[in-house]
């Protein structure tokens, strides 16, 4: 769903990129308020985590590939706040260091994935919470919401190419939201897993502990790994966005301002561990001192 150079108007781009850095500040004044600081070092691992995942593609139809998007994952682990941060680090580093995701169109790509994807999807998650209780309300709440977060953001998508007059609402509505209805489903499939493994092995996860540093270091071995021996394997099919450009004619659009690396298994590591370290920086920088953790625990 990454949006590449070409497909936006600057019109669009602006207006995406002012709502995103809207977004971005709210997220970060919630952060740096209510972030507790047991729980910096899980953004960090957070990012690096879905900086990995997305890089391997899963197959679903037609020649089409999904991947994990990771908002709601994240928000459900951290917050939504924490979640925006987190999903902005790996959006930023995939565009400027792989060319992942266009420059002009970071705005949008932010917005999509890392606004609207998370907050649609914790707030389905809540919502859905409320009336199933205990881990398996959990796994359930967030595999919808999981879904749902993946068809609200292709909506955002084709929005914004109908309003750059890049392909007609009539066309690139129906077919962004019948593709991500299906690759939801593997979206809400793998944060399930991922949840249900949480809650099994390692539940300190969603209550951090004194051990969370232990548990950051072991995820992020696991992450590394995963980008290591998995990602040569990933589905080389085109994603959703890339399968309906060519379909309905809009892909010789795209433009390449430059030639990022290439996704490979050491540069998928060295991306995954930088998302960790961005996240980590701006998570210390960001969490309330102890000082004033000690304030708003007293405040009313």
């Amino acid at each position: 769903m990454h949006i590449p150079d070409g497909f936006l108007d600057a019109k669009t781009a602006a207006t995406s990129a002012t709502l995103a850095t809207g977004g971005l500040a709210l997220a970060v004044r919630q952060v740096r308020r209510h972030l507790p600081a047991r729980k910096v070092p899980l953004l960090g691992l957070a990012a690096a985590f879905v900086f990995a995942a997305q890089m391997l593609n899963f197959p679903i139809i037609g020649g089409t590939s999904g991947h994990l998007v990771g908002g709601v994952l994240a928000a459900t682990l951290l917050g939504p706040s924490a979640a925006v941060i987190a999903m902005s680090c790996v959006l930023i580093i995939q565009c400027f260091l792989f060319a992942d995701g266009g420059v002009t169109a970071l705005g949008a790509n932010i917005l999509n994935m890392a606004i609207i994807n998370p907050l649609i999807g914790y707030s389905v998650y809540r919502l859905v919470r409320a009336g199933l209780p205990g881990s398996r309300g959990m796994i359930v709440a967030a595999a919808f919401a999981s879904w749902c977060a993946t068809v609200a953001s292709a909506i955002a998508c084709a929005g914004q190419l109908a309003l750059s007059g890049t392909a007609a609402w009539s066309l690139v509505f129906p077919t962004m939201t019948n593709v991500h209805m299906l690759i939801g489903i593997g979206e809400g499939l793998i944060t399930a897993l991922v949840l249900t493994a949480i809650a099994r092995a390692r539940p300190e996860l969603t209550e951090p502990t004194a051990h969370t540093g232990e548990l950051v270091g072991l995820g992020l071995l696991t992450t590394v790994g995963l980008a290591v021996f998995v990602t040569p394997f990933a589905c080389s099919w085109p994603d959703g966005l890339e399968k309906i450009a060519g379909a309905i004619g809009f892909e010789h659009k795209a433009v390449a301002l430059w030639s990022g690396l290439k996704y490979t298994a050491v540069t998928g590591a060295l991306g995954a561990l930088l998302a960790f370290a961005l996240s980590l920086l701006l998570a210390r920088w960001l969490a309330p001192r102890p000082t004033d953790e000690a304030q708003l625990s007293r405040s009313p």
